[in-house]
C-alpha cells in the first residue's frame, strides 16, 4: 500500500530503478563512449521532452545499448552518428513516441490564437 502512494507521488519505482541500472552502464563505458554516450543523454534529456517514464526509461536503455555495442565491436563515434550529430540525436529521440512536454504548449497555442479569431469575429 505505501509503495502504491509513493509511487502515485514519484513515479514508477520499477522505473526509476531500470534508470539507475541504465546509467550506471553509460557510466561503465569506456572513452570516448562514455563522454559521447553522456552528452546525447544530456540533449535526449533535453530535446526528447517525453512525458511518459516507461518511454523515457526505454528510450534511455536503447541509447545505452547503442554504445555499449559501439564499445564493443570498436565503432568510431563519428562513424555512428554521422556528419550530423543533432540530426542523429533528434532522429534517435523521434522514434520514441508518446506525449511530449511542447504537446501542451502547442494546445494552448492553437486554443488561444483559436479564443482570440472568436473574439474578433
Amino acid at each position: 500500500m505505501t509503495a502504491k502512494w509513493i509511487e502515485l507521488v514519484t513515479g514508477s519505482l520499477e522505473q526509476k530503478k531500470q534508470y539507475k541500472q541504465a546509467k550506471a552502464r553509460l557510466d561503465a563505458l569506456p572513452e570516448p563512449y562514455k563522454s559521447v554516450a553522456a552528452a546525447f543523454n544530456r540533449y535526449l534529456t533535453y530535446y526528447g521532452g517525453v512525458t511518459a517514464g516507461d518511454t523515457i526509461v526505454q528510450m534511455y536503455s536503447d541509447h545505452v545499448d547503442l554504445w555499449e555495442r559501439a564499445a564493443v565491436d570498436g565503432t568510431p563515434v563519428a562513424e555512428i552518428v554521422g556528419e550530423d550529430p543533432v540530426g542523429f540525436a533528434e532522429t534517435f529521440a523521434q522514434a520514441y513516441g508518446g506525449k511530449r512536454w511542447i504537446d501542451k504548449e502547442r494546445t494552448r497555442l492553437i486554443e488561444a490564437v483559436d479564443h482570440a479569431k472568436e473574439v474578433e469575429s
